[in-house]
């Protein structure tokens, strides 16, 4: 099993401490992994294993445990005396009203508690009724660059390391265990998105049209990298003649977020220094869901590039807006305790117009945050007026930006 410290030095600071530590992300993106992880880190600081319970809710050995009332006796029937016991509670979403026993845990028990989900509700209206102020979300994400070196090392010690292998197959952990085929792993991805369509956002908002929900998919991943609004697509499906209520797009916009499909993000003026409301910009939970269900497309690339940037923003902590300067665009402006970094990402700088476009938007900011132009060129590296131009492999493998 590869280490993924990343998350680990997250959870280390919030062990036996009282709030509810809740890791969230897509399905097999690696939370259960994590909770192996901690349960090992638990065990090597002297916790005996008797003092640890472990559940996935997807296992069928504990698919009799589907409501509150069966989670609470399984938990209270392990527990034996009054030390202390560390509840990790994977997929808790498949049981019912699961809050109401986790709520009784924090008033009956001594326990220390982690929770997985693959959805974002586990942080929505019904969890703050009960837990308000009592928990703590960790967003666990797909393999990083970093990481996918350290799976492809472990796995595929005989195989050569290229950004563009990581590029072309994504971050999905279960594809780089082995060695598939670019096909073969397009087949694993496209079985892991169809049961997160189903599970977590067909079943879980009751959604009657699931082929107008692919539609809706396949607009946004045919428009990485680009600003729309539900009135775009609704205007879209009107061009082929199909009448779509925007709320419905909406809905189900909102329906894979939740899912960790999509992430929304928000526009920021950097004259005017507020978020702006309309026409954001959507990024996939991981660039392989886009090879899986409509195959590779070269003029994506540039969207492409940018989503594996915006996913290494999120993992590393960062909010993360796309700027707005005058009529110009900023790629990503990415904050993070009062600090910034603001990014162009291009495939490469071919033209001095691309090379003057790229650089001229970072040009009208006067601060002195780090600014980077990010692109896949192996050769010119050549920075302009403390902006730096690096390769997105380096880039993605640097320790502080």
């Amino acid at each position: 099993m590869i280490e993924r410290n990343l998350y680990i030095k997250q959870l280390l600071p919030f062990i036996d401490k009282p709030q509810i530590k809740v890791l969230t992300g897509i399905r097999r993106c690696g939370k259960s992994t994590v909770m192996k992880l901690l349960k090992d880190t638990l065990i090597k600081s002297g916790k005996s294993e008797n003092q640890i319970i472990v559940a996935n809710f997807e296992s069928f050995e504990f698919s009799d445990i589907d409501t509150a009332k069966k989670l609470y006796d399984f938990v209270k029937d392990k527990m034996n005396g009054t030390q202390k016991y560390y509840l990790l509670l994977d997929e808790i979403q498949e049981v019912k009203d699961w809050e109401k026993a986790v709520n009784a845990f924090l008033t009956d028990f001594e326990a220390d508690i982690y929770l997985t989900g693959s959805n974002s509700h586990l942080l929505s209206s019904e969890l703050a009724t009960y837990l308000a102020g009592r928990y703590v979300e960790f967003q666990i994400f797909t393999l990083s660059y970093n990481e996918f070196i350290d799976f492809r090392k472990h796995y595929l010690p005989e195989k050569s390391i290229a950004f563009t292998d990581y590029l072309r197959a994504g971050g999905f952990p279960v594809i780089h265990t082995a060695d598939y085929q670019e096909d073969t792993a397009h087949k694993v991805i496209y079985d892991i998105y169809s049961s997160v369509i189903l599970r977590d956002a067909v079943q879980r908002y009751n959604i009657r049209d699931v082929e107008l929900l692919e539609r809706v998919v396949k607009y946004a991943f045919d428009n990485i990298g680009k600003t729309f609004s539900g009135k775009n697509v609704a205007d879209y499906f009107k061009n082929q003649q199909r009448k779509v209520d925007v709320n419905t797009i909406y809905n189900y916009l909102n329906a894979l977020e939740v899912a960790f499909i999509l992430y929304r993000v928000p526009r920021y003026d950097v004259r005017g220094k507020e978020i702006l409301k309309t026409q954001e910009k959507f990024y996939l939970g991981d660039v392989s869901l886009l090879y899986a269900t409509m195959g590779y497309r070269d003029r994506l690339i540039g969207g492409i590039l940018e989503n594996i940037v915006f996913l290494e923003l999120k993992r590393r902590g960062y909010q993360v807006f796309v700027g707005k300067i005058d009529t110009k665009e900023i790629d990503f402006i990415a904050e993070k305790h009062g600090e910034k970094v603001y990014i162009q990402v291009a495939y490469k700088l071919d033209s001095e117009q691309t090379a003057e476009r790229e650089f001229s938007v970072l040009q009208l900011i006067n601060d002195n945050f780090p600014k980077y132009v990010i692109t896949m060129d192996e050769f010119w590296k050549e920075n302009i007026n403390g902006i730096k131009h690096v390769h997105i492999a380096d880039f993605l493998r640097m320790e502080n930006f």
